[in-house]
């Protein structure tokens, strides 16, 4: 057997049967980082800019909580779970790059991990979507799980 949680005895793919878990209380933190030109990421200098699309941050923290609430649609095994709460919140750090962090919050039988990772991924996406008329120069550079509690096991990044 493969360790692996999706994988069946026969090495097949599956969905985790979650019935006999009991429901908890269970968060999820996850960061994503874009990083812009500086011709750019000058163009953020008042904390967001206005773009013939709409504001960029504000339509991006709408996309991304619409993504959070429907993994389950985009990653084949995810359960579907009716968010309790998810907040995207999108700062311009001392590199100029913009941080988007989602933390996802919910009471089931199995956590929020991948709606916290897709929320800020998608919200990273509508960032590089709005801008791209900019420069094709910006990039998406990483995609990480900071935390998450409730559940078999807690996990904290170190570096978080």
């Amino acid at each position: 057997m493969s360790g692996l949680s999706h994988v069946d005895k026969s090495n097949r793919p599956t969905m985790v049967d979650v019935s006999k878990k009991t429901p908890s209380d269970r968060e999820a933190h996850a960061r994503t980082i874009v990083e812009f030109p500086a011709d750019v990421a000058q163009r953020f200098s008042d904390g967001d800019i206005e773009t013939a699309k709409g504001p960029v941050f504000v339509t991006a923290v709408i996309a991304g909580v619409m993504a959070a609430k429907r993994t389950h649609e985009l990653i084949p095994f995810c359960h579907p779970l009716g968010l309790d709460n998810c907040k995207i919140t999108i700062e311009l750090d001392s590199q100029q790059r913009a941080v988007v962090d989602c933390k996802c919050k919910v009471h089931h039988r199995t956590g929020v991990e991948m709606e916290a990772l897709t929320g800020a991924s998608v919200a990273a996406l509508t960032i590089y979507d709005m801008c791209k008329a900019l420069s094709h120069e910006i990039v998406i550079s990483e995609t990480r799980l900071i935390s998450k509690t409730g559940g078999k096991e807690d996990y904290f990044r170190d570096s978080a």
